[in-house]
């Protein structure tokens, strides 16, 4: 039976018990969740979104991950890896459903973890975090297909109600998608009221919808035929106004989880590998530390299960830290699965702040 604290939150046994099942969600099985506690989970949330600032302002240490697609299993990898909360601190770029097999449990465990652990957990807005979006590329019919469409328009009032950005230490900016020629200050992005849907031009479009982009300078339309694309001199410019020293975005594919831009200014992550089952990337981890020294952590592909068991002479786990792109040779690890040995070493030795060149 479903429980209502007073205060008309979800009772913690509640959300823990759903948090058990989801977390029990391993195989690719379905997690059987009933729709009452599915709406729950989403007018809470709402809640605590719209509690919370639409540009989040967040201490280190933390660990960010970017698109997950309704890839179940390789969020439950994530966690794995990084550890569940609250022993460990999430911030998520936005792009939780659609394409994937499991957008339902994807998006039903992160918001559970965001009710239960709200200063532990945070859920930026990707741009298939609308309905225009997510009506077409499957979300929509995962849910129409298992529950019904009601359900599916109480996502909606959800996601209209997510924050869009977050600053990591007043030095990280973090986003989906990128920067807007409407973007000149921080400030602006706090005048974004919620709830609201993801208009078809503008800064909150391009926050989420926008990429960059090595072969123009200044801006550039999109071949995505929204918003617009953005050289790495505009990144410098931003960055140099704002006394800023990173973007961190996902909205991309990228073949090793992660990819650096204008002078590694900028760095996309990707944290659904073998995505939608027709790319051959990896997915991607970033830990930033409590002295904002970042490191990776890489998501290899699950291989079939005829060959998931490998012996690996050699392999190279590329690391990120102060501005310095390292390659760590892990040798001689015999019998262990690709996710196992695919594990970026943290650098701590040096202490200071992050300073990329």
């Amino acid at each position: 039976m479903m429980m209502m604290t007073m205060e008309g939150k979800m009772d913690k046994a509640v959300l823990d018990d759903i948090i058990r099942r989801l977390l029990e969600g391993k195989g690719g099985k379905q997690v059987q969740l009933s729709e009452g506690e599915i709406r729950l989970l989403c007018v809470n949330a709402r809640q605590i979104f719209l509690s919370q600032p639409i540009l989040l302002e967040i201490k280190a240490p933390i660990r960010i991950c970017g698109d997950i697609h309704g890839q179940y299993q390789d969020l439950l990898r994530l966690f794995e890896y990084g550890g569940y909360p609250p022993a460990a601190s999430y911030l998520f770029l936005g792009d939780y459903v659609d394409r994937g097999r499991q957008s339902l449990e994807t998006i039903c465990l992160l918001l559970a973890y965001k009710i239960r652990y709200p200063d532990k957990i945070y859920l930026l807005r990707g741009n298939h975090e609308d309905a225009k979006i997510n009506r077409i590329y499957g979300f929509y019919d995962e849910c129409k297909r298992r529950f019904n469409v009601r359900l599916w328009k109480i996502f909606t009032d959800c996601f209209n109600c997510m924050p869009v950005a977050a600053l990591i230490d007043e030095k990280i900016l973090c986003m989906h998608g990128g920067l807007s020629p409407e973007l000149e200050h921080l400030g602006q992005i706090k005048e974004i009221q919620r709830p609201t849907e993801i208009p078809d031009s503008g800064l909150l479009c391009d926050l989420l919808w926008s990429d960059p982009d090595a072969r123009v300078k200044g801006w550039a339309s999109s071949d995505r035929g929204v918003s617009c694309t953005f050289g790495p001199d505009k990144v410098a410019e931003f960055l140099d106004k704002n006394d800023l020293d990173l973007i961190c975005r996902g909205h991309q594919v990228v073949e090793d989880g992660y990819e650096f831009f204008s002078k590694r200014r900028l760095v996309t992550i990707f944290s659904a590998p073998n995505y939608g089952g027709e790319f051959d990337n990896a997915g991607a981890l970033l830990s930033v530390d409590e002295s904002l020294v970042c490191s990776f952590e890489i998501l290899k592909p699950i291989l079939p299960a005829s060959s998931s068991k490998l012996t690996l002479k050699k392999m190279f786990v590329q690391v990120y830290s102060y501005g310095l792109l390292r390659e760590t040779l892990c040798s001689s690890v015999g019998n262990l699965t690709v996710p196992e040995i695919a594990r970026s070493a943290t650098e701590t030795s040096t202490p200071g702040s992050f300073s990329p060149p």
